[in-house]
């Protein structure tokens, strides 16, 4: 057994008894996901020191796996700064009223899907989605009294179709730029392919998932509406704050200024519409809004502040931990390289890909790595095979982006879970996209991977050009 070496069976025993560990302890014993992880963590570093790993290299794995989480950690606090000013100033009891009274409890599924899918082409963000449409529908659905998973997994499918159809979104480019595509346009028409007909598909089920719903009592709604009239400022003037925040996404300004801009024009509003002190509003930002009302519902609608969020950066720092450790030591390097000797066909190949990206997902818990590592192992496959770079960065987008969201421990994961206020466990079943394009990707690999040559476009223009002038 070699130092500072693992094998590839050393490798694949550790990944199988991480997995049972956490499936264990998270599932089955119903605990919080960081101590299990921290657990994971702690029996994985002192065994990376007995097998010859000094404590210098496992702590610069530390500081590796936790870089790419530093962003992300930060977007997390200004969504919890957003949130508290938005609900303070009125802009979510707005969207709220708004929408309690045009929705149609049948189609309110279908509804929130949809439009969760336009805002996200539109800004080019499911965090952004998420975090805004996603929060005032997920209230509207608990007055309307919509299943909770469903609301959630219609508010994520959607967000996520967004975010694979838009020129705009991070990941995407990221997606296009690895796979060595030129123009992100040429992308997004190959997942198209199979983002389309997953989303038809989702759309249908959210159709008829609604029609399935029992009446609310309108008398509560309309109880609500009552209510969030009586102790906030609706008006159409409190959709600004939503414009600001809009208009930034399309110019292209990065999450976090973007964020800022939406919150502090909410602030704004607020301080000249309500006059609150500025200790107030200091405090409400750190430790969140809270309604002291005589309706509980309408208390627990709006909350947000800095505090709601340091749960959810507890729990991506400690899985970015591990996952920096597991690189550090190899792990993951070992199981996608061993992968990648068995590709012998299109599908194979694809197949594995997905595979590979999903791998890293649930290893490592980041969005990114699992398009930058996949990506740079098979690209040398795909370019042997003759595969159009496209079909590479959509399994990319499909296996590795989109699937982060299905872990519980992954960073989009727990984003959402943070913000929707519900448990991964409890969404993830019901975000059918999320898990349709992946599958899709996967069958169309298999069915269409001979037709994605390269040269399947190219040749036929050349024998024509070869008869012309022979003739």
């Amino acid at each position: 057994m070699k130092k500072g070496k693992l094998s590839v069976l050393e490798s694949l025993i550790i990944m199988i008894v991480m997995f049972g560990m956490l499936g264990t302890m998270m599932i089955a014993l119903g605990m919080t996901p960081q101590i299990p992880i921290l657990l994971a963590f702690t029996l994985l570093l002192f065994y990376g020191r007995f097998r010859g790993f000094t404590w210098n290299q496992l702590q610069d794995g530390i500081v590796e796996g936790v870089k790419p989480g530093i962003v992300p950690m930060i977007i997390f606090i200004m969504i919890g700064v957003l949130v508290s000013a938005w609900s303070m100033s009125g802009v979510i009891p707005t969207i709220m009223v708004y929408g309690l009274e045009i929705l149609n409890v049948r189609f309110f599924l279908f509804t929130v899907f949809v439009s969760c899918c336009l805002v996200g082409v539109i800004v080019g963000s499911s965090f952004t989605t998420i975090s805004t449409l996603g929060i005032v529908f997920m209230g509207i659905g608990h007055v309307m009294g919509i299943n909770t998973a469903l609301t959630a997994g219609s508010i994520v499918s959607g967000a996520l179709f967004g975010n694979n159809m838009s020129p705009l979104s991070g990941t995407t480019n990221l997606a296009t730029g690895i796979a060595g595509v030129d123009n992100v346009f040429d992308h997004i028409k190959t997942i198209a392919h199979t983002a389309i007909p997953s989303a038809t598909i989702t759309a249908i089920i959210f159709l008829i998932a609604g029609h399935t719903t029992a009446n609310p009592n309108m008398s509560s709604v309309h109880h609500i509406i009552n209510a969030l009239n009586a102790n906030f400022f609706v008006s159409p003037w409190m959709l600004i704050p939503i414009a600001v925040l809009i208009i930034c996404a399309i110019m292209q300004v990065p999450a976090i200024p973007t964020l800022l801009s939406g919150s502090i024009t909410a602030i704004i509003m607020h301080i000249f519409i309500n006059h609150p002190k500025l200790s107030t509003i200091s405090n409400q930002i750190m430790n969140g809004f809270q309604l002291n009302s005589p309706d509980k519902k309408i208390n627990s609608i709006v909350s947000g502040g800095v505090t709601s969020m340091l749960s959810s950066i507890s729990l991506i720092l400690v899985a970015l931990t591990l996952g920096g450790v597991l690189i550090k030591m190899g792990v993951v390097e070992n199981l996608v390289g061993k992968m990648k000797q068995s590709v012998n066909t299109p599908g194979k190949l694809i197949l594995t890909s997905v595979l590979s990206a999903i791998g890293v997902n649930f290893l490592v818990g980041e969005q990114y790595i699992s398009i930058i590592l996949p990506g740079t192992t098979f690209k040398e496959n795909f370019d042997k095979q003759n595969i159009k770079p496209v079909y590479l960065s959509r399994i990319l987008a499909s296996g590795g982006a989109d699937i982060n969201a299905l872990v519980p421990w992954g960073v989009t994961g727990i984003f959402i879970s943070g913000v929707l206020g519900v448990s991964p466990l409890v969404f993830i079943p019901c975000a059918f996209y999320v898990w349709m394009n992946p599958l899709l990707t996967v069958t169309f690999g298999f069915v269409f991977g001979k037709n994605y040559n390269k040269d399947k476009v190219a040749e036929p223009k050349l024998n024509r050009q070869v008869s012309e002038q022979l003739n």
